[in-house]
């Protein structure tokens, strides 16, 4: 029988949450309940939009480094260094684009960008290969794929490994503010961290929660003034 793109779609990101289910509990666990309302029993907060489902909302533990004190490569492999954002309020995400979640992710965070970038927000793309091989591009194929399907104006930057030895300085650093939901390690592909004007990492939210369901948080740092 054939099916609606719609339900293909579902049916699509529901396999990337069996994914996200399978690598993060015991074998032995059985979830009883959708994979979505158990991160809504497990955390969960209400902003204009509705509910947000997301990691604590603050580290219970973090370094006094701010983001400005690392460097980064973009995607043609020049370094760029974070200072060159003091000052704005920062989304950074690690993408994939072969994921279930990929395309509203995309579509979300290209929205949310065109809406808030002339108030001082910046998206910052890390592609990354680590969950399930679904980001096997260059970075020219990358940003390709980016530009051409969702004409997205954001920075994406060079591939990177977000967890394990190997992974990036920044997300190290990212993964140590003892967040208390499951392990620090990022769970899957399009984890965010909220950044705010003096850069401080504010919040981290789970893989499933949509960018645009940030825009209440996203709000009420851009309103908030900047120390030199």
């Amino acid at each position: 029988m054939l099916q609606s793109p719609k339900i293909r779609k579902l049916k699509k990101r529901h396999c990337c949450l069996m994914l996200l289910s399978a690598t993060h509990f015991p074998h032995s666990c059985v979830l009883s309940v959708p994979f979505a309302t158990f991160f809504t029993c497990a955390s969960s907060s209400t902003s204009d939009l509705g509910p947000v489902y997301r990691m604590p909302s603050q580290a219970n533990e973090f370094p006094s480094t701010k983001i400005y004190e690392f460097t980064v490569k973009d995607a043609k492999g020049k370094d760029v260094d974070l200072s060159v954002y003091r000052g704005k309020v920062l989304l950074i995400v690690n993408v994939a684009s072969e994921c279930g979640l990929t395309d509203e992710n995309y579509r979300e965070l290209t929205k949310l960008y065109q809406q808030y970038k002339d108030q001082g927000l910046e998206i910052l793309a890390f592609p990354c290969n680590q969950f399930a091989a679904q980001e096997p591009g260059s970075n020219q194929q990358i940003e390709e794929f980016v530009c051409t399907r969702f004409k997205s104006g954001f920075q994406i930057f060079d591939k990177i490994e977000v967890n394990g030895d190997n992974a990036a300085p920044l997300y190290k650093f990212l993964r140590l503010g003892k967040w208390g939901f499951f392990d620090d390690d990022i769970q899957w592909n399009f984890a965010k961290f909220l950044v705010d004007k003096e850069g401080k990492v504010v919040n981290r939210y789970y893989p499933t929660t949509l960018p645009f369901s940030l825009e209440h948080d996203i709000k009420k740092l851009l309103a908030e003034s900047h120390e030199c």
